[in-house]
């Protein structure tokens, strides 16, 4: 018996030995000890406060470019396109989702800080590209990406809805410039289905499909048309008329200026919802006797497709409004409005 005590103590050290290098190596691997890492979770540090891997439905556009790409139980699926996503571009879909959660912004500039012109200055007027996230089909961020910081280290970032603007690293930026070429590029290989259009576009049609704009401002009525080669043009002065043809001929230097007031509608994002819009809520919001009117209309066609109407300032960096009749009553970015009114006055207002 006593033998047998020295012969114990001699295999148990070295299998002690074993279990602490063992547990080190765990360590060492995965940063934290293996029987605390279910117990222990750290707090996103980045924009993004919903887990990733809850995001089903992400909807990206630069200009009138726009990719959207939904999980499937096998993978992300590009909309419109019959086949599922390459297992790159679907690791490229997490990655991106991954930094908005856990980078951490190196500034945040608060609404304190900003102005009227604060958007355009770090190129959020527009954006050059948004991030529409969805969970179980209800939008959960809407992320605006920016220019980039003097030092080109850093882009300017906005939350849809939130007045701050924040500077995120890089590789966050570049993450999802890099996943929306990438699904650019499946989308010319795929085969097509339909694709329509997001519901967190403040337009549900397209303004490809919009011949003719008349804006309400100031009691003052200024209509927009394009004229045979889709250029557009103010309807009284700055067009001149083909000899011996009643067809307008839009104005080369104003067309662009325009045609840019106007595009930026196509990607236009609902910041946040407020309220139904119905009359005891109008007033209340600048409503019932709307700041600007805008009406969209069809080709050869004297039913507007749609009418939006602007109200009250929400902040000084957002304004209420609704797509009437019976439309909800939202807010959209204040620079939206203010791009239409700049335009009243290099055109000249209406009669």
């Amino acid at each position: 018996m006593t033998a047998a005590l020295p012969t114990a103590a001699r295999w148990k050290t070295p299998l002690a030995i074993a279990v602490l290098l063992v547990l080190l190596l765990a360590v060492v691997v995965s940063g934290q000890w293996p029987e605390l890492r279910s117990k222990l979770s750290s707090p996103p540090k980045g924009l993004l406060a919903i887990a990733p891997n809850e995001i089903d439905h992400v909807d990206i556009r630069s200009g009138a470019d726009r990719v959207a790409l939904r999980r499937e139980a096998d993978g992300w699926m590009i909309e419109g396109v019959e086949h599922a996503a390459p297992a790159e571009l679907a690791a490229h879909v997490d990655t991106a989702l991954k930094f908005l959660n856990v980078s951490k912004p190196s500034r945040e500039i608060s609404a304190a800080e900003l102005g009227p012109e604060s958007f355009a200055a770090f190129g959020l007027d527009p954006p050059a590209e948004v991030a529409v996230l969805e969970a179980g089909s209800a939008v959960v961020a809407t992320v605006n990406f920016g220019a980039a910081n003097p030092a080109v280290t850093s882009h300017y970032v906005r939350l849809g809805g939130a007045p701050t603007v924040y500077l995120m690293p890089r590789h966050v930026t570049e993450e999802w410039h890099l996943l929306l070429d990438m699904a650019r590029r499946q989308q010319g290989k795929g085969s097509f289905a339909t694709a329509s259009r997001s519901a967190d576009l403040l337009l549900s049609v397209s303004i490809a499909q919009v011949w003719a704009i008349e804006i309400v401002a100031g009691g003052k009525l200024t209509r927009f048309e394009r004229d045979p080669k889709r250029a557009w043009f103010k309807h009284t002065g700055q067009h001149t008329h083909v000899a011996g043809s009643d067809a307008h001929v839009a104005d080369p230097a104003l067309a662009p200026v325009i045609d840019a007031a106007f595009r930026d509608f196509d990607a236009t994002v609902v910041e946040a919802h407020v309220a139904p819009g119905d009359e005891a809520h109008l007033a209340q919001y600048g409503l019932a006797l709307p700041t600007q009117i805008v009406l969209f209309y069809g080709r050869d066609s004297s039913t507007p497709l749609a009418r939006l109407e602007f109200g009250a300032p929400a902040d000084k960096l957002d304004r209420y409004a609704r797509l009437a009749p019976d439309g909800a009553i939202i807010t959209v970015a204040e620079f939206e409005p203010r791009r239409l009114n700049e335009l009243l006055k290099v055109v000249g207002a209406g009669s």
